[in-house]
């Protein structure tokens, strides 16, 4: 893991939790119910960053961030996700 890798890493494990008892184990921002599933499709489907700070007020910047190198390690692991292919 490299030293950005590395500061990343600790970025996210102090502000994303999992646990069986909230929102049935799905990584969640400490202290809420927001999952980071939930932060990437909003962001996904054109959400600000600001609309989703307004929307939900125990979020930050900070938080969205976590969201982002969580998904961004997550997606390192060594799987193949396979796409159906689209008739053209």
């Amino acid at each position: 893991m490299t030293r950005t890798n590395s500061k990343k890493h600790r970025l996210f494990k102090n502000i994303i939790q999992s646990k069986p008892s909230i929102m049935m184990g799905k990584p969640v921002i400490v202290g809420t119910r927001i999952t980071v599933e939930s932060i990437l499709e909003k962001l996904a489907a054109g959400e600000t960053v600001e609309q989703l700070i307004a929307a939900h007020p125990r979020l930050t910047r900070e938080g969205i961030q976590a969201a982002l190198a969580f998904a961004a390690e997550a997606l390192r692991a060594d799987v193949v996700y396979p796409f159906p292919e689209v008739a053209r």
